[in-house]
């Protein structure tokens, strides 16, 4: 079991005033080694804190949390850095040092399984960098290997976050948006990708979303969550053009157009 979520409810990590209320109220969820799930709602739903709560950067108010059927914030903190190892929480903007080699930046995802001091030796010279230039090519930027993070585009930057994603041995990809900056093509290869390889090592993916027709087409799970809660937990099959409807009504930008649901089988998965 990846995830157990009981009843949780978590507060905005920014807010300071117990009158702001809750990001994420009363969710319940179990989520299976190896299942891949979209996210979607609107703007405002709890899609991003949903995510860092399941990464371990938030902690909840209140409910039952578990990962690897391991309570995390019952751990001592050198005991759940290990369990948070496991882990690759892939943010929308991803956090790349502007003036670093993209190399670097795409083998900092091997930091949690490498030594101290090898750490340090690849920030002077990068080793593994065939492994880096493998990650970059399934997202056809291996030609950026040696540019400056600095000189990327927003969609190339992206992509380097999701190839460092490849090079990590996590259990479990978080993603949050990673299509934001992606043109159509780009988007799919990105699923492909992200998806085969979630596949290949049994690992569990979790998606956010705002692209729902391709979180249709692409997820055999989808969550749609509203105001923090969960409006429908549903394999794909099961999700109605009304339910959808419904889960965007009144919310002003981020209202999708008319979606058609792919004809597919529900056992069907995309891989690269």
């Amino acid at each position: 079991m990846s995830f157990v979520l009981r009843e949780v409810s978590v507060r905005h990590a920014s807010a300071a005033r117990a009158d702001l209320g809750h990001a994420l109220n009363a969710v319940t969820l179990t989520i299976e080694q190896g299942e891949q799930i979209a996210l979607i709602g609107p703007s405002g739903a709890g899609k991003t804190t949903l995510l860092h709560t399941l990464a371990c950067a938030h902690p909840p108010t209140s409910g039952e949390f578990s990962v690897f059927d391991t309570q995390p914030w019952t751990l001592q903190h050198a005991a759940r850095h290990v369990l948070r190892a496991r882990l690759f929480l892939a943010p929308q903007t991803p956090p790349l040092p502007p003036r670093q080699r993209v190399v670097t930046a795409v083998l900092a995802g091997c930091l949690p399984q490498w030594g101290f001091w090898k750490s340090i030796a690849s920030l002077i010279k990068p080793r593994d960098a065939d492994t880096a230039y493998d990650a970059l090519a399934r997202f056809d930027l291996q030609d950026k290997l040696y540019s400056r993070v600095d000189r990327l585009s927003g969609g190339e930057r992206q992509r380097c976050g999701m190839a460092r994603l490849l090079v990590s041995n996590a259990d479990a990809f978080l993603v949050d948006e990673p299509l934001s900056a992606l043109d159509p093509t780009l988007s799919r290869q990105t699923l492909h990708t992200l998806q085969a390889e979630a596949a290949t090592r049994n690992a569990t993916l979790v998606c956010s979303l705002h692209q729902v027709e391709l979180a249709l087409e692409y997820f055999p799970r989808i969550i749609a969550l509203r105001d923090g809660r969960v409006v429908f937990d549903a394999p794909r099959a099961e999700v109605t053009q009304e339910m959808i409807a419904a889960l965007y009504r009144n919310a002003k930008n981020d209202a999708p157009a008319a979606v058609t649901t792919p004809v597919l089988e529900p056992a069907e998965t995309h891989f690269a």
